[in-house]
């Protein structure tokens, strides 16, 4: 059976094995009991073990006091808007993300409406494995309501960022591939407002996967061919809960996820300078974007709550994650499968050149990954070799130890639910990208013998 993902950053596992109803419960109370006065949200990105976790979730916020706000079947970023737009206390997204459909999890929001960051989920995290009792003792009686209306706000912070007028005269095709999770409820009105000709699939958010949920190229292999038939101009294709988007190009060629967030904020800069944020996993091609354009940038620990807090310590205009997770400030600090559609969309508009060509005027990377078997307690000894082997390299030590060449880096991080370590690398062609991470694994095969 496998284990119960948990951290300070939510959880994960498979419903009716390790994530039980009892477990959520006490998990969100664990979250409740900390949180100021108000209501909590509650969304669910569409997974058939939705509805019946959120009804079970419900009673236990009442039973420990709290109101709650249904929103039913909502987005990831589309939650974090309602937490704010309806001043609540927080929220709480149910969602495995891109895991498989027998996984359900949860997300955590504070009163900002942004993921929880580190030391909030840790005290989350530390009062869930206390022997505390959450259920309240008051005598009032906690109410529930519904969200009627889960897609306005978000749709008009979003036509706030981009040139409405210009892409509904440029009437662009678009295929929409939401894959039965929660991305049509506003990726389909946020297309129609801009008057795109829509060819949507997976529409119903029923958790009924036409492919695997994570929109990588192998996954996404049938929507490629459905692009070409389509005639569409681009193609967006979500994860379940719409915090992340890959790209399929206007010949039915897979961007992919990498090319996200630079694409979104090569167009950003192009009218708005400021800092630009990444984790230290992702493409240097938005670092080389915010070079070109004169603007700072920074790195952060692998993790949306790493990249917002970094954003708001640098002031940023955009930042997110190398799995095609673009946040926006002035949408709010959540990765947002669409404001980067509405970028993108925007910036075809705007220069007239097809997603490809856009996508062509990037700097040129190719990613390696591996993952080598490593004890916990071995991690230290193996870093040190493995910089200590590599002398003439920039070090990070951010998270897990990352190392710099012009034009090429590698990372090393432990994972965080495995007995293993895991090396990532990019370089300017495939061979040295390999290369790369083949050293590396070499020199920790040396180390942990």
């Amino acid at each position: 059976m496998a284990e119960l993902i948990i951290s300070v950053s939510g959880l994960r596992g498979i419903v009716g094995e390790t994530l039980t109803p009892e477990i959520a419960v006490r998990y969100v109370q664990a979250f409740a009991v900390g949180l100021e006065g108000g209501p909590l949200v509650i969304s669910q990105d569409g997974r058939a073990s939705g509805p019946a976790l959120a009804a079970a979730i419900q009673d236990g916020l009442f039973a420990a006091g709290r109101d709650v706000i249904d929103a039913n079947v909502a987005a990831t970023p589309t939650t974090g808007i309602l937490v704010r737009e309806h001043s609540a206390a927080g929220g709480i997204q149910i969602s495995a993300s891109h895991n498989p459909a027998e996984y359900n999890g949860l997300k955590l929001f504070g009163p900002d409406g942004r993921v929880v960051p580190a030391p909030v989920g840790q005290k989350v995290l530390d009062r869930y494995r206390s022997e505390t009792n959450f259920v309240s003792e008051a005598t009032r009686t906690p109410s529930g309501s519904l969200c009627e209306d889960t897609t306005t706000a978000h749709w008009e912070k979003i036509a706030t960022q981009i040139d409405v007028d210009r892409i509904r005269a440029a009437r662009i095709s678009v295929l929409l591939d939401a894959n039965h999770g929660s991305g049509a409820v506003l990726g389909e009105r946020l297309l129609e407002e801009l008057h795109c000709d829509v060819t949507l699939l997976g529409g119903v958010p029923d958790g009924q996967f036409d492919h695997q949920p994570e929109p990588t190229a192998a996954n996404l292999s049938g929507v490629l061919d459905r692009l070409t038939g389509s005639q569409a101009a681009i193609g967006f294709c979500q994860d379940p809960d719409a915090d992340r988007l890959a790209v399929i190009d206007e010949c039915g060629n897979y961007v992919g996820e990498e090319y996200t967030l630079a694409l979104c904020t090569d167009h950003l800069l192009r009218r708005s300078k400021g800092p630009v944020v990444t984790n230290c996993s992702t493409s240097r091609m938005t670092q080389d974007v915010a070079e070109r354009f004169g603007v700072a940038f920074s790195r952060s620990a692998v993790g949306e709550a790493h990249v917002a807090d970094e954003m708001l310590r640098v002031g940023a205009v955009i930042g997110g994650e190398g799995n095609g997770g673009v946040i926006h400030p002035e949408i709010g600090y959540v990765r947002d499968s669409f404001i980067a559609m509405a970028l993108l969309l925007d910036a075809i508009a705007s220069r007239q050149l097809p997603i490809s060509r856009l996508a062509e005027e990037l700097p040129h990377y190719v990613m390696s990954k591996r993952k080598v078997p490593l004890k916990r307690e071995q991690l230290v000894d193996v870093i040190a070799s493995v910089q200590s082997h590599f002398g003439d390299a920039e070090v990070s030590g951010l998270d897990g130890l990352r190392l710099d060449w012009p034009g090429k880096w590698v990372l090393i991080r432990a994972s965080n639910t495995e007995p293993i370590i895991r090396i990532m690398s990019e370089a300017e062609t495939a061979r040295e990208a390999d290369r790369l991470c083949q050293e590396v694994e070499s020199v920790i095969g040396e180390g942990s013998t």
